[in-house]
């Protein structure tokens, strides 16, 4: 899946009622009744797959008990989903999307490490505290199945790699340069993705009560510090 790569696409994909099924920031119009249903049987599907996934286990777990959770056929499922991991991974292109959106919404003259680790941070803790219309618990689950499972892991990193150049894209605009002459603005996208992918992986199997916002922000942290770090 290779997504488009300029800022006006991704007000573009806020600016209407998509897959994601989020309000869009800035007070678009609402969706209409079609859209609403469609939304709330995807988000049935989605809290039903991971209260499955939860008491059975991920790979025990499989689309049809998914469809009959919500009272819908298999047919339905695959719908709004390629498959039972296809679940989890829209919830993290939904945060991608929604990371990139606000990026793009943080003030123009912050710098851009600055301005990525503020969006960032922002929208893990509106995931955390159920603001998107996932529940807290869902997300944390989300958390949980992709570091645990090293399919899972590998395609999300699969996922985030298609759209870096997405990322890089709204760098550069920020930045004020060309991507295809400064090599900095795809650096800074692929350094954000692997601080991500580290806070959530790696620290997450060392702190695991510890919110995935706080590990992320420390990455970031971290990272805008310098890590040309002194040898023993």
């Amino acid at each position: 899946m290779v997504l488009s790569s300029t800022a006006s696409s991704t007000a573009r994909r806020l600016g209407a009622a998509d897959q994601s099924g989020r309000a869009p920031q800035g007070g678009a119009a609402e969706p209409g009744l079609r859209e609403r249903k469609k939304q709330r049987t995807r988000d049935a599907l989605r809290a039903a797959a991971f209260e499955l996934f939860a008491r059975k286990g991920f790979e025990a777990t499989t689309v049809e008990e998914i469809a009959d959770a919500v009272e819908v056929s298999s047919r339905t499922f695959f719908r709004y989903f390629g498959g039972k991991d296809d679940v989890v991974l829209a919830t993290i292109d939904d945060q991608y999307t929604d990371v990139l959106a606000a990026f793009e919404l943080r003030p123009a003259d912050e710098p851009v490490w600055t301005a990525m680790r503020r969006a960032t941070a922002e929208v893990l803790a509106r995931y955390e505290s159920g603001e998107t219309g996932m529940s807290a618990e869902s997300f944390a689950r989300v958390t949980g199945l992709v570091s645990v499972s090293p399919a899972l892991t590998g395609r999300a990193l699969e996922l985030c790699t298609t759209r870096i150049d997405e990322g890089t894209q709204l760098i550069a605009r920020r930045m004020g340069v060309r991507p295809e002459q400064d090599p900095r603005p795809a650096l800074v996208a692929a350094v954000m993705l692997s601080a991500i992918q580290t806070a959530t992986g790696a620290w997450r199997e060392n702190e695991p009560d510890t919110p995935t916002s706080v590990l992320v922000d420390r990455a970031f942290e971290l990272l805008g510090a310098g890590i040309d770090y002194p040898a023993a």
